[in-house]
């Protein structure tokens, strides 16, 4: 029969325990969600990644924190649904079928529609099957029988349901207006999708002649080029200067057009000239001035940015070519007399980085109002989305409040085609599900939905909605939380919210876990052309998944960025080898026990009630600060449960019985560090799920998959409050005669006499009960206890709370330099009598605070002053030697 301890290598080698483990879990079936009578539902759906490329460390971050959560309520019982997926991603995925398309010397128009679209699905294939195999490198436990793809039927389904609902609503509309265009990737895009950047310009002052010859009248401009477009030039009713003009007409420069001279209030009299040109088809403001005086929109550009047939002379010129062209005929015909630099925010395009131009297109816009404040009332109800941190609701609400309508439609091919027919000879539209009965007499819109339409429908789209009857649908909506970056509140969660509304009348989560941005070591953004972003997969191959998970979920608090750091990942490393030899050790010493033998009811040690009473308040805190999203905290409480308080101590000091004859004394420790240990591979498991299947398997243990065990939980009647305080003394007496060998390199294997005088008769029996333990681990030739001892001439000592410690080192210290030590322990102990002193004096702090945290304090005090005390006693007997 083989033996627990060959179970775990002699090395920690994360790639021997990952390998295979993922297979294992999947084959078990372990993430499915499977209703159950009883299981109450717990859902999160995962924000789909762009099948554009490789996971980045953020899709790791995001995710890790996704799967802690799953794994720890399926612990808990719960019937859990994470359900994976990914999103077409409009333009980008577009952008790089097209990049590779031109490398090899073709465009999209070369294919044609079908085509390219055959070339697209066959880019997602390739992509998707990489996402996933990153998944299964970081263990996430997702159910693969439910996976979405916001291009598949269902998806497409609920998309054109949507459409036409809110086309029939009046909350869709077709119209012509000025919207952000891409001359890049020649599509629109968001007012969101337009990243400002402060740039190097110059403002063009002109003078416009009157019709009439009686005159000019100057305007200034940033765009030149657009003047080509002019339609008017509009002045302030009520200023002096130009109130006269109001109805006469110019002479458009070069283009020689006749247009007039209008009075509207939107013009700032103060700023500039008083004057401003107008051009309807390349300016919001200028659109909106052109529908109140029944202006012609004249557009002078190409869908590519070059010059149309508008733009007479100038026609097929690129933009900005087209504007130094002009700018030098301006000046040579003396219409230009004035170039004034000027620093100014210019719109980029996300995706492809192009200036943006402001562009007349008729496209489809969602009327964003209604929508909006109906997402803006629920947060006023006790449904509110709850945020975490709450201070990303004001991000969330800001943009709901101040929304503009919503331009839903992309001049691309890959999407979901917007569902509207156009009639060849009448062009009236038809919106529906499906063409027109006499499909053949009318013309599918060409255009394709925002990528973000369709994944604002994500949390109920991918449960069956529409189909209200669904079974995920009614059980797992609306879903728990959400987890994502604050970078795409108003992208996505935003619309997430107010489609759910409208089309489920309930929230789509309960709460939406936010977190920042994964940066590089010295804060900056990772990005390829700083070179500094680092493959999480390159990670996992050097230090394992669990380091890199350990890393990223107890890194940072909720919303903060999280600095990447390789120092970091191998001291998380360090930590998971820490616990396989601690694991290791404990697996030689079970002899055999198997999880029926366990028996924690034998008489225990002071080591062993201690360890169980630890172990109870590290449960009770990892899973409340767990349930708030506290996962940095979570982290830190299991570090220092495992490393500090089982390794450091308890496993030493369990060497005691089990090295010992007391074959009950040897179950029970056997006992102790099995249970120890499964109950706290189950607390880390959601954070490092492969090292702890891998030791949970080798112990003493009940069930096929610590997937699915269950959750540990506090027991009472293994807490000992008087033991947690006995071993207090003893660690507080070890550290001190450990600390003062350091401090004087004497080797802990060179034995010293030890003579410790306690406080009171109570302490001294908490020392003779644990004698064992000190002559064990202070390693003492003679050990003295008592209370009322006389102190040793030309010693070491060291105060703590209950008892005075002295070390005689005859010939090893000088005296003067320990008085100096003491000098200095007492300006500590000064310092930290008059903080508490300080607070209990403060009228605000003893008002407000619990009476258990004021009488904790006057503790403090009272130690603190009582330490002080001896210390300067002992200052006092060495000066007088």
């Amino acid at each position: 029969m083989e033996t627990q301890e060959q179970l775990l290598s002699t090395k920690y080698d994360p790639k021997a325990i990952e390998a295979g483990r993922y297979t294992y879990w999947l084959n078990g079936k372990y993430f499915e969600a499977k209703p159950e009578e009883g299981k109450k539902p717990y859902t999160i759906v995962i924000p789909p990644p762009n099948v554009t490329g490789r996971l980045h460390l953020g899709h790791a971050w995001d995710t890790t924190l996704q799967d802690i959560m799953t794994r720890m309520k399926r612990m808990q019982g719960y019937d859990v649904l994470w359900l994976p997926g990914m999103d077409h991603a409009g333009i980008a995925t577009q952008a790089k079928v097209e990049g590779k398309l031109r490398a090899e010397g073709k465009s999209r128009y070369d294919l044609g529609r079908e085509k390219f679209l055959e070339e697209s699905w066959k880019w997602k294939e390739e992509y998707a099957g990489h996402i996933r195999e990153q998944w299964s490198k970081l263990g996430l436990g997702l159910d693969y029988s439910r996976e979405r793809f916001t291009l598949d039927e269902g998806l497409s389904k609920a998309v054109r349901e949507v459409f036409v609902k809110l086309y029939e609503k009046g909350l869709i509309y077709r119209g012509e207006y000025i919207i952000n265009w891409d001359p890049s990737t020649k599509t629109a895009i968001s007012d969101i999708e337009v990243i400002h950047k402060d740039v190097q310009g110059a403002f063009y002052h002109m003078k416009y002649p009157l019709a009439d010859g009686s005159g000019y009248i100057e305007v200034a401009t940033t765009r030149p080029e657009t003047m080509l477009g002019d339609s008017a030039v509009a002045v302030h009713p009520e200023d002096e200067r130009y109130k006269h003009l109001i109805g006469k007409t110019i002479i458009l420069p070069i283009i020689g057009r006749e247009i007039p001279i209008v009075g509207d209030d939107y013009v700032d009299m103060d700023f500039g000239s008083g004057a401003v040109k107008i051009t309807p088809a390349h300016d919001p403001n200028d659109f909106e001035i052109g529908n109140r005086h029944n202006l012609e929109r004249i557009l002078v550009m190409n869908e590519d940015g070059s010059m149309n047939q508008n733009a007479a002379k100038y026609q097929g010129l690129d933009r900005f070519d087209c504007r130094k062209q002009i700018v030098k005929d301006l000046q040579e015909e003396g219409i230009l007399f004035k170039i004034e630099e000027h620093m100014h925010s210019v719109g980029h395009s996300e995706r492809s980085d192009a200036v943006v131009e402001p562009y007349l297109s008729t496209q489809w816009f969602v009327k964003m109002q209604p929508l909006a404040n109906m997402a803006i009332d629920l947060q006023n109800t006790d449904d509110k989305v709850n945020f975490v941190p709450d201070r990303f609701e004001n991000t969330y609400l800001r943009w709901m409040e101040n929304t503009r309508d919503w331009c839903i439609s992309r001049q691309l091919w890959w999407g979901h085609r917007i569902p509207a027919w156009y009639h060849k000879e009448t062009g009236e539209v038809f919106v529906g599900h499906e063409a027109p009965k006499d499909a053949e007499n009318w013309e599918q819109d060409s255009d394709v939905f925002d990528t973000w339409f369709s994944s604002a429908l994500w949390p109920f789209s991918t449960m069956g909605w529409p189909d209200l009857e669904s079974i995920d649908f009614k059980r797992y909506y609306p879903t728990n939380v959400l987890v994502t970056g604050y970078d795409i509140i108003l992208f996505w969660v935003s619309r997430m919210i107010f489609q759910a509304l409208e089309f489920t009348g309930k929230r789509p989560f309960d709460d939406v876990l936010i977190h920042g941005l994964v940066r590089a070591e010295d804060g900056r953004k990772m990005s390829k052309s700083l070179g500094n972003g680092v493959d999480p997969m390159d990670v996992i191959d050097q230090y394992g998944a669990d380091s890199l998970r350990y890393f990223l979920s107890t890194g940072s608090s909720p919303g903060q960025d999280l600095r990447y750091s390789t120092e970091k990942v191998e001291a998380t490393w360090n930590f998971a080898n820490k616990i396989w030899n601690a694991s290791r050790f404990a697996l030689m010493n079970m002899d055999g026990l198997t999880y029926e033998q366990l028996d924690l009811t034998g008489e225990k040690s002071v080591a062993d009630k201690w360890i169980l009473t630890r172990l109870n308040e590290t449960i009770q805190e990892v899973t409340k600060l767990a349930e708030k999203y506290e996962f940095g905290e979570v982290g830190r409480l299991l570090y220092n449960f495992i490393w500090d308080d089982f390794c450091d101590w308890y496993i030493e000091m369990a060497k005691l019985p089990l090295y010992g004859e007391n074959e009950a004394a040897k179950l029970t420790t056997r006992s102790i560090l099995a249970y120890v240990l499964d109950q706290t591979m189950k607390l880390l498991h959601p954070f490092m799920p492969f090292i702890t299947e891998e030791i949970w398997q080798a112990l003493p243990h009940f069930g096929e998959s610590i997937t699915i065990s269950e959750w540990p939980v506090v027991r009472p009647e293994l807490s000992d409050e008087q033991a947690a305080g006995e071993m207090k003394l003893l660690v507080d007496i070890i550290r001190a005669v450990r600390n003062i060998r350091a401090e004087v390199n004497t080797p802990m294997s060179k034995q010293i006499k030890l003579q410790i005088k306690a406080k009171d008769e109570k302490v001294l029996d908490k020392l003779e009960k644990n004698r064992s333990y000190l002559e064990k681990f202070c390693n003492p030739s003679e050990l003295i206890l008592g209370t009322n001892l006389e102190s040793i001439e030309k010693a070491m000592t060291a105060i703590i709370s209950g008892a005075e410690l002295s070390l005689p080192l005859e010939g090893l210290i000088n005296v003067e330099e320990e008085i100096k030590r003491l000098e200095k322990e007492l300006g500590k102990l000064d310092k930290e009598v008059e903080r508490v002193q300080k607070k209990l004096g403060n009228e605000g702090f003893v008002k407000k605070a619990p009476e258990s945290v004021i009488e904790e304090e006057r503790q403090k005090e009272n130690d603190y002053k009582e330490k002080r005390d001896t210390v300067r006693e002992r200052i006092e007997d060495l000066r007088a030697l």
